[in-house]
């Protein structure tokens, strides 16, 4: 005996692109207007982004006001049920997603389930400077987002109260600069600035010194932290990770700073510049300072 299979309706109270049980799927509007987001195109237009995972939900949700919507599927709302708490204490609407909206809200190859659209926090450097900062960090013309969100999260660890974004440089709320700002993005005032020029003079007027990273520069990093120069408020620049800082920021610069070499390596990457010329800074801004 054959059985003829049977396809069930949707129920007209139902609305397209939600799942029996009320959990929104890739087809849900609210969900495919979010997955835009992922665009730079559609980030711009509408001055949002997305945080994916646990990690950066949880420090855009300590953030007042900076997230607009939370996605989370039954299995990451199971892990993380402060998270949700958190949002509809702050009155952020929570929608339960599938596992297939969760794909295309997500760039991760194994996605945690759990999404957070979330509003820009780029502010002016006017507004940035006034809570006086004395460590500032300025990426300019950086492409790759992986190496921008890692010198935004070692900044963070350094205490650089503001991260530049200059010149031709990646939209920092690009998905994978996110992640590799593992929160950090949250945690500092977010400035982008079209003429870097303008920028340098800007800090220059507000009474830091502009170091720019060079390998040809005249000054090793060990001489300024000797000289007790670090210890003063400190704007540093990096340069785009082929061809470095352009010649006009360098000359530009109050000074041109290159990391001491040791061993037999041609150089550093840019992460690992940027961390040892942040916390050299930062460990003389701390000593200067005294005992707290």
């Amino acid at each position: 005996m054959v059985r003829a299979t049977v396809r069930r309706g949707r129920p007209a109270s139902e609305p397209a692109g939600v799942q029996p049980g009320g959990a929104f799927t890739r087809r849900t509007p609210r969900v495919v207007a979010a997955s835009k987001l992922r665009r730079r195109k559609e980030r711009t237009a509408t001055g949002r982004f997305l945080a994916e995972g646990a990690q950066a939900v949880r420090e855009a949700l300590a953030c007042p006001g900076t997230v607009t919507e939370l996605f989370v599927t039954d299995a990451a709302a199971r892990r993380h049920p402060d998270l949700v708490t958190a949002a509809r204490r702050a009155n952020v609407p929570v929608s339960p997603i599938t596992l297939d909206a969760a794909d295309v809200l997500t760039e991760t190859v194994t996605p945690q389930g759990i999404v957070a659209v979330c509003r820009q926090r780029d502010v002016p450097l006017t507004q940035a400077l006034a809570t006086a900062p004395r460590l500032v960090t300025v990426l300019v013309d950086i492409r790759d987002p992986g190496n921008a969100g890692t010198v935004l999260r070692t900044a963070d660890a350094a205490g650089a109260g503001v991260v530049c974004f200059a010149g031709d440089a990646v939209d920092p709320y690009n998905g994978k600069c996110v992640r590799a700002s593992a929160g950090s993005l949250f945690h500092v005032d977010l400035v982008r600035a079209a003429q870097p020029t303008a920028l340098v003079a800007q800090l220059r007027q507000a009474g830091f010194g502009v170091l720019a990273t060079s390998g040809r520069g005249e000054t090793d990093l060990d001489t300024l932290v000797d000289s007790g120069v670090l210890a003063a408020p400190t704007a540093w620049l990096f340069g785009g990770e082929a061809h470095g800082l352009p010649a006009d920021l360098l000359a530009a610069a109050d000074r041109r700073v290159r990391v001491p070499l040791y061993g037999r390596a041609e150089s550093l990457n840019l992460a690992a510049a940027a961390a040892v010329c942040l916390y050299a800074c930062a460990r003389a801004q701390r000593r200067a300072r005294g005992p707290s």
